[in-house]
Protein backbone atom coordinates (compact mmCIF):
# COMPACT_ATOMS: atom_id res chain seq x y z
CA UNK A 1 0.00 0.00 0.00
CA UNK A 2 1.48 3.98 -0.65
CA UNK A 3 1.52 5.68 1.78
CA UNK A 4 1.49 8.91 0.25
CA UNK A 5 -1.87 10.07 0.78
CA UNK A 6 -2.33 11.96 -2.34
CA UNK A 7 -1.05 8.89 -4.58
CA UNK A 8 -3.24 6.21 -2.81
CA UNK A 9 -6.07 8.64 -3.11
CA UNK A 10 -5.81 9.40 -6.64
CA UNK A 11 -5.21 5.07 -7.53
CA UNK A 12 -8.05 4.78 -5.31
CA UNK A 13 -10.63 7.29 -7.26
CA UNK A 14 -9.01 5.88 -10.87
CA UNK A 15 -9.96 1.84 -9.48
CA UNK A 16 -13.03 3.53 -8.40
CA UNK A 17 -14.31 4.40 -11.80
CA UNK A 18 -14.30 0.69 -12.88
CA UNK A 19 -16.65 -1.06 -10.27
CA UNK A 20 -19.78 -1.23 -9.90
CA UNK A 21 -19.65 -4.15 -7.21
CA UNK A 22 -20.72 -2.35 -3.29
CA UNK A 23 -19.11 -4.32 -1.38
CA UNK A 24 -15.45 -3.12 -3.74
CA UNK A 25 -16.56 -0.24 -3.55
CA UNK A 26 -16.99 0.15 0.35
CA UNK A 27 -13.94 -0.92 0.80
CA UNK A 28 -11.85 1.68 -1.38
CA UNK A 29 -13.89 3.74 0.31
CA UNK A 30 -13.17 3.06 3.55
CA UNK A 31 -9.18 2.33 2.47
CA UNK A 32 -9.95 6.33 1.13
CA UNK A 33 -11.29 8.31 4.06
CA UNK A 34 -7.75 7.22 5.91
CA UNK A 35 -5.97 8.34 3.27
CA UNK A 36 -7.91 11.09 3.61
CA UNK A 37 -6.89 11.64 7.45
CA UNK A 38 -3.62 11.17 6.94
CA UNK A 39 -3.81 14.27 4.11
CA UNK A 40 -5.58 16.11 6.05
CA UNK A 41 -3.49 15.69 9.05
CA UNK A 42 -0.36 16.44 7.02
CA UNK A 43 -1.68 19.92 5.99
CA UNK A 44 -2.36 20.78 8.86
CA UNK A 45 0.86 20.11 10.29
CA UNK A 46 2.26 22.12 7.49
CA UNK A 47 -0.16 25.26 7.99
CA UNK A 48 0.35 25.04 12.07
CA UNK A 49 4.06 25.06 11.94
CA UNK A 50 3.40 27.86 8.81
CA UNK A 51 1.62 30.20 11.14
CA UNK A 52 3.57 29.52 14.24
CA UNK A 53 5.59 32.50 14.31
CA UNK A 54 2.91 34.94 12.28
CA UNK A 55 1.14 37.52 13.50
CA UNK A 56 -2.69 37.65 13.78
CA UNK A 57 -2.63 40.16 10.45
CA UNK A 58 -0.30 37.69 8.73
CA UNK A 59 -2.58 34.92 9.56
CA UNK A 60 -5.69 36.64 8.19
CA UNK A 61 -3.66 37.45 5.07
CA UNK A 62 -2.38 34.01 4.31
CA UNK A 63 -6.55 33.32 4.88
CA UNK A 64 -7.33 35.59 2.14
CA UNK A 65 -4.12 34.27 -0.05
CA UNK A 66 -5.98 30.98 0.09
CA UNK A 67 -9.54 32.03 -0.35
CA UNK A 68 -11.11 32.25 2.98
CA UNK A 69 -12.28 34.92 5.40
CA UNK A 70 -11.14 35.51 8.94
CA UNK A 71 -14.38 35.98 10.01
CA UNK A 72 -15.41 38.29 13.10
CA UNK A 73 -15.65 36.48 16.65
CA UNK A 74 -12.95 33.69 15.25
CA UNK A 75 -10.68 32.75 17.29
CA UNK A 76 -6.75 32.48 15.54
CA UNK A 77 -7.68 28.76 15.96
CA UNK A 78 -10.52 28.48 14.26
CA UNK A 79 -9.84 30.14 11.33
CA UNK A 80 -6.50 28.11 11.19
CA UNK A 81 -8.51 25.36 11.35
CA UNK A 82 -10.70 26.90 8.77
CA UNK A 83 -7.20 27.70 6.49
CA UNK A 84 -6.31 23.76 6.85
CA UNK A 85 -9.75 22.73 5.31
CA UNK A 86 -9.58 25.67 2.41
CA UNK A 87 -6.13 24.51 1.36
CA UNK A 88 -7.01 20.71 1.48
CA UNK A 89 -10.00 21.09 -0.54
CA UNK A 90 -8.02 22.25 -3.27
CA UNK A 91 -4.81 19.69 -2.90
CA UNK A 92 -5.50 16.98 -5.76
CA UNK A 93 -5.52 14.49 -2.84
CA UNK A 94 -8.57 15.74 -1.26
CA UNK A 95 -10.50 16.60 -5.76
CA UNK A 96 -9.42 12.64 -5.78
CA UNK A 97 -11.23 11.46 -2.22
CA UNK A 98 -14.48 13.48 -3.44
CA UNK A 99 -14.58 11.83 -7.11
CA UNK A 100 -14.07 8.58 -5.06
CA UNK A 101 -17.29 9.67 -2.49
CA UNK A 102 -19.07 10.85 -5.53
CA UNK A 103 -18.71 7.39 -7.56
CA UNK A 104 -19.59 5.50 -4.68
CA UNK A 105 -23.00 7.25 -4.11
CA UNK A 106 -23.87 6.87 -7.62
CA UNK A 107 -23.83 2.76 -6.96
CA UNK A 108 -25.58 3.35 -3.61
CA UNK A 109 -22.52 3.20 -1.22
CA UNK A 110 -21.12 5.13 1.54
CA UNK A 111 -18.97 5.46 4.13
CA UNK A 112 -21.20 4.38 6.99
CA UNK A 113 -21.96 0.83 6.29
CA UNK A 114 -26.27 0.40 6.79
CA UNK A 115 -27.81 -2.89 7.66
CA UNK A 116 -30.82 -3.49 4.32
CA UNK A 117 -34.12 -4.95 5.77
Amino acid sequence: MDTNPTAQLLDLAARAQHLDEPAALQDLLAEGYRAWCAGIAEVRADIEQETASMSDAQVAQRCTDAGMKWEAGMTRGEAIAELVFTVWDSVPAAIAYTALEERAARCGVCLAREELQ
